[in-house]
């Protein structure tokens, strides 16, 4: 992902065993040069289609998640700088085109200022490479005291392969000359020799990822969940519509949505994105990137890219909003291992949808703002491209639903459809079961009722008092 994914989890220390019994360090601590030794860090969001992951940043405690590094569709290259520095190779430096409001770093600045890229500053890594936390100069690219002057991610390029260098490229293409609130500020870079490193603003609460799947992390509010998904559509309208050229993403998902001190969303990681069809075309045609279960399904098929591809992948993420699941978890039961195809059937039905939201809100979101979210996912993930709205349409849908405060919790019918699910779970326990409108003990029918087969918590869902989108996080 992106530059400031950061309040996010420092992923899992690996390594292989060498045939003497040591151990051989593996991961970006053995890409990167200078840093003395170190333990490898790898980490997993997802299983993307050409196995290309995002990068986390958070000062957490290592995870046992995996990655896998994805090769990077080809990046055309912009042409002409002479803010290379000298020992670059040459080959690069027709390559990159920067803009002026970014620093320029030295490969010595960031390694001061990230004190050493050692273990402890460490936020994260993807299929880019390893991401750390420094403290630069407010105004400058001097390192500083940790705490002072402004926090930054500084994540570096794994030096294998040419493939890293596109993405890269891509990174410092877009994010210079795209700035939005909505997008994550790209402060600088440094090419030096083989270095290839990126500078972001920092992103406190990390990804929006962590926030809805993490085990053990607290429930985002029904408002704070809205208010994410207005900031992420901004984001991406801004990207179509709003650029000197239409911007397509590509990569839309909620590790690539970072979250600042008071939850204002920003989209992170551009290595995918691409320029827009111009003129009378509708679509870009491209080898097929991305992520699986996210990317809109004539893309897959195709290879036919155009904006309502991200409008799709909007869609998934604004479902995965709603309903706590995942968009592709096999540890779910049969039928629902696809959360796309398992929610589409209840997203139209104004009863039926309140059994796909996640239980962990306990009532406490708004019915009306649940309903027209539940539509207009509905709408973004129509297999028509066409008929999906555009996201300066999602963005107007959106506008009013953080602010709704009709809350489920004193609704007739929710508090009936709790019951309902209460007396399903107090079943389950006794060895009941529901079949044909009956409750069947030992294949033998006991009486009619009605079944609830609305979603349960899972045993890490439990509920926990809501974040204050103004505190500081723990």
């Amino acid at each position: 992902m992106g530059f400031a994914h950061q309040a996010e989890k420092v992923e899992k220390k690996s390594s292989r065993k060498k045939k003497d019994g040591g151990e051989e360090e593996t991961g970006c601590w053995v890409k990167l040069r200078f840093m003395g030794s170190c333990m490898s860090s790898r980490s997993r969001v997802d299983n993307s289609m050409s196995g290309r992951t995002g990068t986390h940043y958070a000062e957490r405690k290592p995870t046992k998640e995996k990655s896998r590094d994805q090769p990077v569709v080809p990046v055309s290259s912009t042409t002409g700088s002479n803010a290379e520095s000298a020992s670059s190779t040459p080959k690069f430096s027709e390559e990159l085109k920067v803009a002026l409001q970014l620093r320029k770093f030295t490969f010595i600045d960031l390694k001061l200022a990230t004190r050493n890229f050692r273990p402890e500053s460490l936020l994260g890594e993807g299929g880019f490479g390893c991401v750390f936390k420094g403290w630069i100069e407010e105004n400058g690219t001097a390192p500083v005291k940790p705490g002072t002057g402004l926090t930054v991610a500084v994540k570096t390029l794994n030096i294998d392969g040419l493939q890293g260098h596109k993405e890269w490229l891509a990174e410092v293409d877009f994010l210079g000359k795209l700035l939005h609130p909505n997008l994550v500020k790209l402060v600088g870079y440094c090419i030096e020799d083989d270095h290839r490193l990126l500078v972001y603003e920092f992103m406190p609460r990390g990804s929006l990822e962590n926030h809805l799947f993490r085990r053990g992390s607290l429930p985002l509010p029904w408002s704070i969940r809205m208010k994410i998904a207005l900031g992420a559509a901004k984001g991406l309208a801004f990207l179509h519509e709003e650029a000197e050229r239409p911007v397509i993403y590509r990569d839309f998902k909620t590790s690539n949505v970072l979250l600042d001190a008071d939850y204002n969303a920003k989209l992170s990681d551009f290595g995918l994105a691409k320029e827009g069809p111009e003129g009378d075309k509708t679509h870009v045609s491209t080898r097929v990137m991305g992520t699986y279960g996210y990317a809109a399904p004539e893309y897959v098929m195709t290879g036919h890219l155009s904006s309502k591809s991200d409008v799709y992948s909007f869609g998934v993420v604004l479902l995965e909003m709603l309903t706590g699941r995942r968009s592709m978890d096999k540890n779910r039961p049969n039928g629902e291992h696809n959360l796309v195809e398992w929610a589409r059937p209840h997203l139209g039905d104004k009863r039926s949808f309140f059994r796909i939201l996640d239980p962990r809100l306990e009532g406490h979101f708004s019915v009306k703002g649940a309903q027209k979210a539940a539509q207009l996912a509905a709408q973004c993930l129509s297999r028509d491209p066409k008929a999906r709205p555009r996201m300066i349409e999602v963005v107007e849908t959106l506008k009013p639903l953080p602010n709704l405060k009709d809350m489920a919790s004193s609704s007739y019918y929710f508090q009936t459809m709790q019951s309902d699910r209460a007396r399903s779970n107090l079943n389950a326990k006794n060895g009941i079961r529901t079949q044909a409108g009956f409750v069947v003990r030992n294949g033998q029918p006991l009486r009619s009722l009605s079944s609830s087969n609305g979603p349960q918590a899972s045993p890490s869902q439990h509920p926990h008092p809501s974040p204050k989108p103004k505190a500081k996080e723990s």
